[in-house]
């Protein structure tokens, strides 16, 4: 049977490492073709090749912090049939920890990133009336932490922003949705969970008190989360729209 993803142009960012990377992996083990982004033309040089893909990747260095960069990377591929709003990299720490400069900067990535590039992308399905976007979000929008508060609030307002368009999009056959990940075997979450612990403890050796006591005595995988988003990416899966996913476990009912 032919796979229904098989042909599709996929633009993943924050795809040269971590869930952008499994996605990447995933999508083109169904026959996609793949934009992989980010800041670093060597990082994703390096993704690409450790992928093997050829001619079904491209890559695109850019700051998606910057939003000409947004615009170009959407002229550049306009016709892209899923995007997956993946790249973000909020700190850790609590409100008297981050100083709104800090505040600023991740915002310009995670929530300015998500929501310009949505617009951009949006309005291109719109006129083509198909097209899928994916928003990788975060379980700490659910449940709200002190010590990841920029983290919490940005995570918390993508979620509404993605109910809320996902709601319109269908009016012009374009599905939007999101996912949130738990926490997830990554370069990232250690880099987090450090400033949590600095920030709680003044120690960020411990760390690994974040992430004890998960479901399944175990952390989430990125290779799970990306089968689940190219499951709900797949046209068999057509009426989910306006909808968040939490991917955790039952962790948010545990605490």
């Amino acid at each position: 049977m032919e796979d229904s993803l098989a042909g599709k142009l996929v633009l993943i960012t924050g795809s040269s490492k971590g869930i952008g990377f499994a996605c990447a992996k995933e999508f083109l083990a169904h026959g996609c073709r793949v934009v992989l982004t980010g800041r670093s033309a060597e990082a994703l040089a390096d993704a690409s090749n450790r992928l093997g893909a050829g001619a079904t990747i491209e890559t695109a260095a850019c700051d998606l912090a910057v939003a000409a960069d947004r615009t170009a990377l959407a002229a550049r591929f306009p016709d892209v049939d899923i995007l997956v709003n993946n790249a973000g990299s909020i700190p850790g720490g609590d409100l008297f920890t981050l100083d709104l400069e800090q505040w600023q900067a991740s915002w310009q990535l995670k929530m300015f990133g998500y929501i310009h590039l949505t617009q951009l992308y949006l309005r291109l399905m719109k006129d083509r009336t198909t097209g899928v976007i994916v928003n990788i979000i975060g379980d700490s929008g659910r449940a709200p932490s002190w010590n990841y508060i920029c983290g919490s609030t940005a995570n918390a307002g993508l979620i509404a922003f993605t109910e809320a368009v996902g709601a319109k999009s269908v009016d012009w056959n374009v599905r939007v949705f999101g996912i949130n990940p738990t926490q997830t075997a990554t370069d990232r979450l250690i880099r987090v969970a450090k400033s949590r612990a600095q920030s709680q403890f003044g120690d960020e050796a411990r760390w690994t008190e974040f992430v004890s006591g998960t479901p399944f005595n175990r952390l989430c995988e990125a290779d799970e989360v990306a089968r689940l988003v190219t499951a709900l990416s797949s046209p068999q899966i057509s009426y989910l729209s306006g909808t968040v996913i939490d991917y955790d476990g039952g962790r948010i009912h545990r605490r």
